[in-house]
């Protein structure tokens, strides 16, 4: 198949879903077009490294200003500002331009900052001679997480910004994935959430659960000699309120009850750009913030435990997927965990207030042979669940379903 993979963001080792997705469709003998945009030389850098894992990429600049002034046009009306965030004129033309040339066989549009690209092809369709399917990857439910959101995150700011947008998103993604001829989702818990929007006494849209993966290959156990003594590591991208939730959580309220018992641990923050109040807890000598690493299985693969103490999210934790990959054994809150079939106990160990979770690490500090245990069963996990490969198998599905249902409809 030639596939149209819109990402209104630059797919690399951080935002993985997209990035392996356009991999292993491409190792799957699939000529994949990538066109997305960036707003860094970073990003302009991951955008030339990914034109080694698909057949193009097309990538235009996408400045903050742009952003703010699509966010700003926006304020006025009911749109959310994620829809309009991500909006570059030059852009959709060019996937028009693309989608209209019959070599190409499906378009795969990414996130709610993507939609309005798919709703642009749809629009165009209408009057076009030919309709190519167009799939949307909503991967989460964003009025779930905003609801979340207003509850319990410790940022003022983003208690603020979610309040403003969750009555918007809420009406956006009510209509949205009808809009679509298919939808994907992350997780069980996001599909219901959607679906919970829809208008009743209409036909419910068609969504699929596809869940995020691990490379296999870069996540690795690692030897097993490398693990450090009583050294626990919490990773994400620490920009994200509901991370810096999680890590003054962590902070604040488990780890006290932690070095009471055991004043020897560690604690490693990994994880890009962390605000200030994260920054600040470099002054505790048994914190180290390390901000963003070249590599993270290292870090995975030295430390004796890796914490998910997540009080709020949605979606699939890669974060605890990838810990599982290097056989750490993971310490999680049930809210991190609950679009994952595991075995509690078995395959990770979960406890839900600030006193069992510190109970949990403390135990499995003192016990080497169950670190074992868990951490292999871990890996296992994943090995069986979560490999990319059967995860953009089950994608090359629904598109070849999308595909011939659209020729039956116009034999």
């Amino acid at each position: 198949m030639n596939i149209l993979y819109v990402v209104p963001y630059v797919p690399n080792l951080i935002r993985v879903r997209p990035y392996n997705l356009i991999r292993f469709l491409g190792r799957q003998g699939h000529r994949v077009t990538a066109l997305t945009l960036w707003s860094s030389e970073d990003e302009r850098a991951d955008a030339e490294k990914l034109r080694a894992e698909c057949f193009q990429v097309e990538a235009l600049p996408m400045p903050r200003s742009r952003s703010l002034w699509n966010s700003l046009l926006a304020l006025p009306t009911r749109a959310p500002l994620q829809s309009v965030y991500s909006w570059q004129p030059a852009l959709a033309q060019r996937l028009e331009k693309l989608a209209s040339d019959p070599e190409y066989d499906v378009v795969h549009v990414e996130h709610l900052r993507g939609s309005r690209y798919g709703l642009h092809l749809l629009d165009g369709r209408k009057k076009a001679p030919r309709r190519i399917p167009v799939l949307w990857d909503s991967v989460d439910c964003i009025s779930l997480l905003f609801r979340y959101a207003v509850e319990r995150s410790r940022s003022l700011s983003s208690r603020l910004i979610t309040r403003l947008e969750i009555g918007r998103t809420q009406h956006y993604e009510r209509w949205l994935p009808s809009a679509f001829d298919h939808t994907v989702v992350t997780s069980p818990l996001d599909r219901q959430a959607l679906l919970d929007l829809h208008t009743p006494g209409r036909p419910a849209p068609a969504i699929t659960v596809l869940p995020n993966g691990v490379d296999l290959d870069y996540f690795t156990p690692g030897d097993p000699a490398q693990r450090e003594p009583a050294t626990l590591i919490v990773s994400g991208k620490m920009s994200y309120h509901a991370n810096v939730t999680m890590v003054l959580y962590l902070v604040n309220q488990i780890m006290p009850l932690v070095w009471a018992k055991r004043p020897d641990v560690r604690l490693q923050v990994v994880g890009r750009e962390p605000p200030p109040e994260l920054t600040a807890l470099n002054e505790n000598p048994n914190i180290q913030v390390l901000g963003g690493v070249p590599h993270l299985p290292p870090y995975l693969q030295r430390a004796t435990l890796a914490l998910t103490p997540i009080l709020y999210g949605v979606g699939i934790q890669n974060k605890v997927l990838e810990a599982m990959a290097c056989a750490t054994p993971v310490v999680s809150t049930p809210q991190a965990v609950s679009a994952l079939q595991v075995e509690t106990g078995r395959e990770i160990a979960i406890a839900q207030d600030p006193e069992s979770f510190a109970a949990a690490v403390v135990r499995l500090l003192d016990n080497p042979e169950e670190r074992r245990c868990l951490g292999q069963a871990g890996r296992t996990f994943v090995e069986q669940q979560h490999q990319w490969p059967l995860i953009a198998r089950k994608l090359e599905g629904l598109y070849q379903d999308l595909i011939q249902r659209e020729k039956k409809a116009h034999r």
